[in-house]
């Protein structure tokens, strides 16, 4: 029998982000896909400014940026009878890519087919072992852990996996959810869709790069979203279909370049390289955990694709638990502390759930001016109400404004920062440990962190001081104001230093928020 801290089934970006933020956290891991290896389909093209933010530190920003290179001309989404028609400009403006005043993450456009790959590589240098082409089977849990039995589909060849913690990220049909019981109360199937990537020569049609086109004519038998790929001549194309009349097996290669050439609106050559089916629903777990199981990404939760806020938020959830995990796996917090994943990102999945539905139909109906997500704050101003903190919560999951100030439950107000003459945001610092920032006469509260464990210093100052790294814009006291400010690993405020400077003050506020006092 094999023994792995953590079993993560599924590898789409929830399973890929679990596996990578916990080899960074120094947990060892075994991830279990059925899939042979990345899809070639272009889905989740959208990384927001959040998730670039959390991929810096790692060193993973860059490299996405440029993975996302052959969608920097695509701007607006469009309607027309086919890409040779007239089309009608639904948006024509593009969201800022870069928010400096925020954070200093940037928006990319950059799909699965590019990005998986990179997280991949992340995680195996890190030491999470991935196995690809291997189904999870079943899942038994006790008290002391869990049981999992695999299967490698090549040779047939049975594995038993024990597992201290299972992550489940094997997306909407998730099997072990299913078999743990949890309920999705309220789910809504919204459309069916065949999605397929073609290849063809579209160089004399698109004179334009849109981020998708609205194509098709209801009363024709052929309506649906056209995409961009990042591979050259590839692109995408959904068709909506009724399962009470038909399914997807109905898509054969030839009705499917049937459409495909319909759609286009001129005779060009065209060939199907890829194909699969998917279901847009809304719909969130009552439950993210089960014992010693969690859901994750598309298990967890699953909305329209408005805002693009569906493999960030899975992202955003691997992120959530991974520090969590460690903490527990290596006897620094207690179990309660994981109960705080549910608490801290079902509230904003259900929030999330019902904006994108409405903002969809907001966005593609009559009143596209009553869309009712304001993106910034939904991307940068989620905040959490748990025990993982200290102090009062925040209140609603979002407020009017991403958060200014420190605060509980706050991600930490974006500051830019000068480090040895290079310029970081200050969520760079933020990654593998508790980080106590220290502002001007905060340095008492720095010499008490060196006492102790598990909490990183770091001294910010401005300009013309000694302190370790510099407040290029001078913020400090309008967005932390105070001495010091005790960050979590994933960026959010836990607690605000009160009273003198006292290391075992310090270390009560961290068992505290760890819930081991």
């Amino acid at each position: 029998m094999r023994e792995t801290p953590v079993l993560i089934v599924g590898g789409g970006y929830a399973g890929l982000a679990s596996a990578l933020f916990l080899a960074h956290q120094g947990v060892p891991c075994l991830l279990a896909d059925r899939h042979s290896g990345v899809s070639l389909f272009g889905r989740a093209r959208g990384i927001n400014t959040r998730t670039l933010e959390i991929y810096r530190p790692l060193g993973l920003d860059q490299l996405i940026k440029d993975a996302g290179r052959p969608f920097d001309g695509d701007a607006g989404v469009a309607r027309c009878a086919s890409l040779a028609d007239d089309w009608q400009w639904i948006f024509d403006e593009e969201f800022p890519r870069a928010l400096p005043e925020l954070t200093a993450g940037e928006f990319c456009l950059a799909d699965q087919s590019t990005v998986e790959p990179i997280l991949i590589e992340a995680a195996r240098s890190k030491g999470a072992e991935l196995r690809f082409g291997t189904r999870c089977e079943s899942i038994t849990a006790d008290a002391g852990g869990v049981t999992a039995e695999l299967r490698d589909l090549a040779t047939g060849e049975p594995h038993t996996v024990r597992a201290q913690y299972v992550i489940a990220a094997d997306g909407y049909h998730s099997g072990i959810r299913e078999q743990l019981g949890i309920a999705r109360p309220g789910l809504r199937e919204l459309r069916h869709y065949v999605t397929f990537v073609i290849r063809a020569d579209l160089s004399g049609i698109l004179t334009r790069r849109a981020l998708f086109w609205i194509i098709g004519d209801p009363g024709a038998g052929a309506m649906g979203a056209f995409t961009t790929h990042a591979l050259r001549d590839h692109w995408g194309l959904s068709l909506a279909y009724d399962p009470r009349t038909e399914s997807p097996a109905d898509f054969t290669d030839e009705r499917c370049l049937a459409a495909a050439k319909r759609l286009i609106g001129r005779d060009v050559p065209v060939e199907v390289v890829s194909k699969a089916s998917w279901t847009e629903a809304v719909g969130v777990a009552d439950r993210f955990r089960s014992g010693r199981v969690f859901l994750v990404g598309d298990a967890a939760h699953v909305w329209p694709p408005a805002q693009a806020m569906g493999a960030n938020s899975a992202v955003q959830d691997a992120h959530n638990l991974a520090w969590k995990l460690a903490a527990v796996l290596e006897g620094r917090a207690s179990d309660a502390l994981l109960d705080t994943y549910e608490a801290e990102r079902r509230p904003v999945a259900l929030e999330l759930a019902d904006l994108t539905v409405r903002s969809q139909a907001a966005r593609f109906g009559p009143t596209p001016e009553e869309d009712p997500v304001d993106p910034v704050i939904c991307i940068l101003g989620q905040r959490y109400t748990s025990a993982a903190m200290i102090g009062p919560g925040p209140g609603p999951v979002f407020g009017d404004e991403v958060e200014p100030k420190a605060r509980p439950g706050v991600r930490a107000p974006h500051l830019w920062l000068d480090r040895d003459g290079r310029r970081i945001g200050v969520h760079d610092l933020f990654h593998d440990a508790f980080t106590l920032l220290c502002g001007p006469g905060g340095e008492a509260w720095a010499r008490a962190a060196q006492k102790v464990d598990g909490v990183r210093a770091h001294q910010v100052g401005p300009r013309a001081t000694d302190a370790e790294l510099t407040d290029v814009e001078n913020r400090w006291a309008e967005r932390y104001g105070r001495a010091a400010v005790l960050v979590r690993p994933d960026g959010y405020v836990a607690w605000l230093a009160d009273g003198e400077p006292d290391a075992e003050r310090l270390a009560d506020a961290l068992r505290r928020v760890q819930i081991t006092a």
